[in-house]
């Protein structure tokens, strides 16, 4: 046999007839050898983790059994779309407009707050007295709106329920505004006569088609036009200095503005033809107290509201928050996270809904800390804010204070602990999931009951 020198094949060596033998053996059985030491692919110590046939079987059989139950919606109740019933929903009359008049005179408030600021920046009043008229100011954003829904009797739940969502922004917006704006006093104090440069609403120059940022600095941000680009901007936290996109992408805004018209249609389609006859036909379970009835009423009304609540979420965060972001050229595209791998409760929250969490973290939660605060009391106090304003967005347009929406928001706050104690991994993003999908039906059947028994029990 031949072997290999450092020359070539030229030289050779002798093996014994017992080694050659073996050689010859051992060949033949890794030829036809066909089994190694390897787990099985659904094994968890496999390593295996490309399942994208299974997730798209799941896709098909979710729009084949959604499939099925909107065929035996149809030929249950036919088509239950009316798009003059959605009219009816914004107005009572058609020469009354109370919702519409109080987002205009939400300017009042808008103007009250920037000329605040101004006489701040010049001093021609002091602190405190900047501070009580910002607190007034923001109280008025919260009450008047209230007041307003609870006594005009034309302004229907619908329009309360636009208008004080607007108005919560917009105190959110103003709160913010009020704290950054009094950051940079603090630094301008602490730096003497020296100029400094801050964070807002950029001047865009044009230059061969181009944007051209320049920084603003304090009080040269105390415009009507920085004002007004921050109170449309997507975002709740003021900065003098928004980062900006170059330019308007045309076929991206017209995406966006695409998707919105089409998601608002199929989220109205699917209210008035999917939900509202399943919680019309949940009120007798809950009215007779069967509770093997309320259960699966409660399970049918799960998949229908949670597929309207996704839409919700990408017509909202994604397609809105984007068309506006595009139309202003804001910089800052980062709505949301990934929730829906979220683990534990807490993450979730901090990841679904990035504007608000920015802003509960900057001027909430952060300066609660500073003061000596532990952190799971500054989360609860998170909670409790947030579960006021659910709770106040949903019982004054209804006209009825059930807590529901509070009392919902704050038991997040015990199963937070729970799930980041004893689930981990795939079964903690289950149980979120599982809060999702139950909680929410829950909430709304607690409420449409009680409008049910409020205002037609008695005809009943």
């Amino acid at each position: 046999i031949g072997s290999q020198s450092e020359n070539g094949w030229g030289t050779s060596f002798k093996m014994s007839p017992y080694k050659m033998n073996n050689y010859f053996k051992c060949s033949h059985v890794c030829l036809y050898s066909c089994h190694a030491v390897q787990e099985s692919l659904l094994s968890s110590a496999s390593g295996f983790s490309n399942y994208r046939g299974i997730l798209n079987w799941c896709v098909v059989m979710l729009v084949l059994s959604n499939a099925r139950l909107f065929l035996e919606n149809i030929i249950k109740y036919g088509i239950l779309v009316d798009p003059i019933q959605v009219v009816s929903l914004f107005l009572k009359d058609p020469y009354s407009w109370p919702a519409a008049c109080l987002i205009i005179v939400s300017n009042v408030f808008i103007l009250a707050a920037l000329y605040t600021e101004r006489r701040l920046a010049v001093g021609t009043i002091s602190e405190t007295t900047g501070l009580i008229l910002h607190i007034f100011n923001l109280s008025c954003i919260l009450v008047i709106p209230a007041a307003t829904a609870l006594t005009v009797t034309s302004m229907t739940s619908v329009g309360g329920v636009i208008s004080l969502g607007i108005y919560t922004v917009l105190f959110l917006k103003l709160y913010s505004y009020k704290d950054a704006n009094r950051w940079c006093r603090e630094i301008r104090q602490a730096k003497a006569k020296r100029l400094t440069r801050s964070y807002s609403c950029p001047n865009v120059a044009r230059s061969n088609g181009s944007a051209v940022q320049t920084h603003v600095s304090y009080p040269g941000n105390l415009t009507h036009r920085d004002m007004y680009y921050f109170v449309f901007a997507p975002t709740l936290c003021y900065q003098l200095n928004f980062p900006r996109s170059s330019r308007i992408r045309k076929r991206f805004l017209m995406r966006r503005l695409l998707e919105m018209l089409f998601l608002m249609q199929l989220l109205v389609g699917l209210i008035q033809q999917w939900m509202v006859p399943t919680i019309q036909n949940s009120m007798k379970p809950f009215q007779e107290m069967d509770f093997s009835r309320m259960v699966e009423r409660l399970l049918k009304l799960a998949v229908p509201n949670h597929l309207i609540w996704l839409i919700f979420f990408y017509w909202f965060f994604h397609s809105s928050l984007n068309f506006m972001a595009e139309l202003l050229q804001f910089g800052d595209r980062e709505f949301y996270r990934d929730w829906w791998n979220s683990e534990t409760v807490t993450y979730f929250w901090a990841n679904w809904n990035i504007p608000v969490h920015k802003w509960c973290l900057r001027h909430f939660y952060k300066p609660m800390l500073r003061k000596g605060t532990n952190k799971f009391l500054a989360q609860s106090a998170v909670f409790l804010v947030s579960a006021f304003f659910h709770e106040y967005l949903v019982s004054i347009p209804l006209r009825m204070f059930r807590l529901w929406a509070f009392m919902g928001m704050m038991a997040q706050v015990p199963l937070a602990l729970f799930v980041s104690r004893f689930l981990n991994g795939n079964y903690g993003n289950a149980a979120v999931w599982i809060s999702l999908i139950i909680g929410q039906p829950v909430a709304v059947l607690m409420y449409v009951h009680d409008y049910y028994v409020l205002h037609y029990g008695s005809s009943a």
